[in-house]
């Protein structure tokens, strides 16, 4: 009689605890795509920023451009060459900080490879870039910020922990290859990179373990191909995405 009581008892209690498993797995996973969703909305409000601030200091640069001219007339017209050339030399100095390093053929892409270059650059880290990205892709505007966004943040992060500024270098190249998008971004790392077997994990806060993610969610999402890889001092991401 007991066995008999007992044996239901049992079985309630095993299919209650699988449900709180499943409870619980339910939560877990909404917690983190919504934690996940959050960084993202987050990012995309930096890059927007980004890439705000940029045009402007573009646009002020050009409305300011007739008061440079006569500024300049004035020194020429006095033959005081040297406030001349130092006059120029500043305004060189002030446009390579807002100037557009890339015209990609993409718009979306334009801007945050300019913004995060030029960002790049102000913080004395050599860049290299070339980048041709067609007009339309299937990848949404979003998906891409977010990508190249992340790349590049992580890219400038692990730079400046070199003190050495010689050794900051990040270097880009995005194109088209065998009907694919292809991104690559490898830059010099300033300190130790970890791993848990094939897996690259944060030397820093969660924002950069978030970001790496992301970049892997999106491109699983588009059926695409992620490859990290590190030498000594240097670290380098390729990724692939369908073009159709």
């Amino acid at each position: 009689m007991k066995i008999q009581i007992i044996a239901p008892i049992i079985a309630a209690t095993t299919v209650l605890a699988v449900l709180i498993f499943f409870a619980v797995r339910a939560a877990i996973k909404r917690y983190s795509e919504k934690k996940l969703e959050s960084y993202q909305n987050d990012l995309l409000q930096k890059h927007y920023n980004e890439v705000e601030n940029m045009y402007r200091q573009m646009r002020g640069w050009r409305h300011d451009y007739k008061n440079h001219i006569a500024t300049m007339k004035v020194h020429l017209d006095n033959k005081k060459y040297d406030l001349l050339e130092n006059y120029l030399n500043l305004l060189n100095n002030d446009l390579m900080t807002v100037d557009t390093v890339l015209k990609t053929g993409n718009v979306m892409v334009d801007a945050i490879l300019n913004s995060k270059l030029s960002l790049a650059r102000s913080k004395d880290i050599s860049v290299d870039a070339s980048a041709v990205v067609p007009e339309k892709l299937i990848v949404s505007d979003t998906d891409m910020c977010v990508i190249i966004g992340n790349l590049l943040d992580n890219a400038i992060e692990a730079c400046c922990k070199f003190e050495e500024k010689e050794k900051r270098f990040i270097r880009v190249y995005i194109g088209v290859i065998k009907r694919q998008l292809y991104i690559s971004v490898s830059n010099s790392v300033g300190g130790e990179i970890k791993k848990e077997g094939k897996t690259y994990i944060t030397t820093k806060n969660s924002d950069h373990g978030f970001g790496l993610k992301r970049i892997d969610k999106i491109v699983d999402k588009y059926n695409g191909f992620v490859n990290r890889q590190d030498e000594t001092d240097v670290f380098a991401t390729e990724i692939t995405l369908p073009l159709q």
